[in-house]
């Protein structure tokens, strides 16, 4: 019997199962979804940078709203399952007080 019984998140990467956060499942989801070849060709598609995908694919940076619009316009898929396939959970975006203070000189 096997110690670890529990399915490793990241061994599949069919769209209708969760996962942990992991922006490479997002992506490779939509490649999948969207019958390409590759990252270059998802950025072709979504009208971004190879750069930026490179950086999502590797948490250099998070995936943004104009980007997460873009993949759900050319995937058809809801906001909400798109952030099913990243991993994010959360139910409510909290919005710091901070960020609506005026600044003080």
């Amino acid at each position: 019997m096997s110690i670890n019984t529990f399915p490793d998140p990241f061994e599949s990467k069919k769209l209708d199962e969760p996962v942990a956060y992991d922006p490479g499942h997002l992506l490779d989801a939509l490649i999948e979804k969207l019958r390409l070849k590759n990252d270059a060709a998802l950025c072709r598609r979504l009208g971004i940078r190879q750069s930026i995908i490179s950086k999502i694919r590797h948490r250099r940076l998070p995936v943004g709203a104009s980007i997460l619009i873009r993949m759900h316009e050319e995937s058809e898929l809801t906001i909400a399952e798109l952030r099913a396939l990243l991993g994010d959970r959360r139910k409510k975006f909290r919005i710091s007080d901070k960020q609506f203070k005026p600044k003080q000189d």
